[in-house]
């Protein structure tokens, strides 16, 4: 079949097609690293500290994030992960190791936006190319009205028993706070 007997409809993405066009930007800016959609799923980096020199390529180091509970307004979780130097971790090729420390704390009075389930996932972040991602997740221990936060790594070949956990007592803030939500009310 020759190119002029292809309608503009069989054309590849770009070519013959406004539409087309449209559709490449609209995906560049939705992967844009400054995009909005981006912009909620990333934690806020605190600082980073190095702990292996490298000659020439860049140093190991420990980098602490923070992320706020995007369901339970008023709690905070900070993360500390060691991060590759090296040319790998440079080009982002390098596996990171899955020692994740964290601590959550209330920072502000509790009050949950809607229903969630035990176990729920509050973030996620991507911790090697292709197979491994750290999450931290949820719940609540509805007996002691405490909320529970666990950061894990995980590996889709196998999976890796590194965790960490940090708790957050659903306490009133200030004297104007007097009416404290009971967590278990919000689990579904």
């Amino acid at each position: 079949m020759t190119r002029q007997a292809l309608s503009q409809y069989d054309m590849p993405w770009g070519h013959g097609m406004p539409w087309g066009r449209w559709a490449w930007l609209a995906l560049a800016l939705l992967l844009w690293p400054g995009s909005p959609a981006f912009a909620a799923d990333e934690p806020d980096l605190i600082f980073r500290r190095s702990t292996v020199f490298k000659w020439l390529s860049p140093n190991d180091k420990l980098a602490t994030y923070g992320v706020d509970d995007p369901e339970v307004e008023g709690v905070a979780c900070h993360f500390t992960v060691p991060e590759r130097g090296g040319f790998k971790g440079w080009l982002g090729l390098a596996e990171e190791v899955s020692d994740i420390s964290l601590a959550c704390r209330q920072i502000g009075p509790i009050r949950f936006k809607d229903k969630m389930e035990q176990g729920d996932d509050m973030f996620r972040q991507r911790r090697s190319l292709f197979f491994k991602k750290m999450q931290i997740v949820r719940g609540c221990d509805a007996k002691r009205n405490v909320l529970v936060y666990m950061v894990y790594s995980d590996k889709l070949i196998e999976g890796s028993p590194k965790n960490s956990t940090s708790s957050v007592p659903i306490m009133p803030w200030g004297t104007a706070d007097a009416s404290v939500q009971k967590c278990g009310e919000f689990i579904q």
